[in-house]
């Protein structure tokens, strides 16, 4: 007996009624990013490894599909690496390419390949999908989509009140009322990190408060004694952990705490602008919250920092996140080119709105119309007509053989195409339509242009 064929964990099949309703997130984003001014531009989903490792810190590296090498490509590997079991040196020479892990560090790559081709500042869009080695659960999977948009060639902060406008607009569109958008300052992190005398422990500072909303203030302790971060520094960053208030408020009390570092300051000065100018132009569907435990575990992140919250009515993580970059490019040669983008989670946003049932009930591939097929002649005559419809934007379809008619209207049903066309010899003779809505039970004889009415 064979084997059921399966698909890997972490991987899915869209059905036709998926698709449909994803291709309704895409198209509302990239309407979108468009009205913002950003340009679409694409990248290999695969590229070489030493773009890619090295920019997420130790944890992105961890997550990164390698692309094992092929032919005699693969006799170069090391095997003295894995003699002495140094299986990370091991695998590195198995492999010179990797799955890409997003869009961000393909697209610095990019902008410094053709930055003799790019008209500065530079907004670029990209929707295309992204691969990580992760542990698949819900709103968790190895191979989903993101959907990017970022500037880069300006270090206006006027980019990130932009930014913040942008996933409003989609999320308002999207009709996803309640949605909070978490705003940061890496700045701020590095000057908390100062002044509590552990800024040679800033990344492992950061990864661990950014863990805060998953394991709790004991677990981010207990993380951060792990990685060598004192109790007496602990103590001094406890008040972080019930930071409440107004932004305003908030913003008081981080100058007070970062009044001795420059660094420190300065993110507060940036906070301080972006959130008063978004609060000047007003959020229809977003709240914007400023969260001193935001930090995502990206190193490359050097500014404002983003984070998107579904609504409070569904338990699941980010739908959203970015921040500013200064120095991506750098490590690729080009130095001074500051940037900024976000990120829309395609996938957690469908999760979302199945939950919160907010798909328009009109997001679907199915025809308008199913012509029955009574024989020859009719099949003929009906093709004709539906080569008009379809000159008209409508979706239609014949029943490819002259089966019995309750088959017919089974095959409607089940495709849950609403109206069915039939055209029997009284019809072809008249050349006119029996048009039944299948929702209603009704049925009457209609003229093409009647027909075409309907259907539109």
């Amino acid at each position: 007996m064979a084997t059921k064929p399966a698909i890997p964990k972490g991987t899915r099949d869209f059905s036709p009624a998926e698709v449909a309703k994803r291709n309704y997130i895409i198209q509302t984003i990239k309407r979108n990013f468009e009205k913002y001014g950003f340009q679409p531009i694409e990248t290999p989903s695969f590229e070489n490894s030493e773009t890619l490792l090295g920019k997420y810190g130790e944890e992105g590296d961890r997550l990164i599909f390698k692309v094992l090498n092929s032919g005699d490509k693969v006799k170069k590997a090391d095997l003295k690496a894995l003699e002495e079991n140094n299986l990370a040196r091991f695998s590195n020479s198995l492999s010179e390419k990797a799955l890409r892990y997003d869009l961000t560090v393909p697209f610095a790559r990019y902008v410094v390949q053709h930055q003799n081709e790019i008209e500065f500042p530079f907004k670029r869009y990209q929707i295309q999908p992204v691969w990580r080695a992760d542990n698949p659960q819900k709103g968790r999977f190895r191979e989903f989509y993101q959907c990017d948009a970022d500037v880069v060639g300006s270090k206006s902060l006027w980019q990130e009140v932009e930014l913040v406008q942008l996933y409003d607009a989609v999320y308002t569109d999207l009709g996803l009322q309640g949605v909070t958008i978490k705003i940061n300052n890496r700045k701020i992190l590095s000057g908390i990190a100062e002044v509590i005398g552990a800024s040679d422990k800033l990344i492992d500072f950061t990864v661990a408060l950014d863990k805060l909303d998953k394991i709790g203030a004991d677990g981010v302790k207990a993380e951060m004694l792990t990685k060598g971060i004192s109790e007496e520094a602990i103590e001094k960053v406890q008040p972080l952990f019930q930071f409440e208030g107004t932004t305003t408020d908030k913003l008081k009390q981080l100058a007070t705490l970062l009044a001795d570092s420059q660094e420190g300051m300065k993110g507060v000065e940036e906070l301080t602008f972006i959130c008063e100018q978004v609060n000047a132009l007003g959020l229809d569907a977003a709240v914007l919250d400023l969260d001193v435990t935001l930090a995502r575990g990206l190193n490359y992140y050097t500014g404002a920092i983003f984070e998107v919250a579904a609504p409070k009515e569904v338990k699941l993580g980010s739908i959203g996140g970015g921040g500013r970059y200064d120095d991506l490019t750098g490590i690729f040669g080009l130095k001074n080119m500051s940037g900024v983008g976000i990120s829309f989670g395609l996938d957690r946003i469908y999760l979302v709105l199945e939950e919160l049932n907010k798909f328009p009930e009109t997001v679907t591939v199915t025809s308008k119309a199913l012509f029955f097929n009574s024989g020859h002649q009719e099949a003929a005559f009906v093709m004709q007509t539906l080569q008009t419809l379809r000159k008209q934007g409508i979706k239609v379809e014949m029943y490819p053989d002259a089966d019995k008619i309750a088959k017919q209207f089974k095959h409607a049903e089940k495709r849950g195409i609403n109206s069915v066309v039939i055209v029997g010899a009284d019809e072809l003779a008249n050349k006119n339509f029996t048009f039944k809505d299948l929702n209603n039970g009704t049925q009457e004889v209609v003229t093409l242009e009647q027909l075409i009415e309907k259907l539109k």
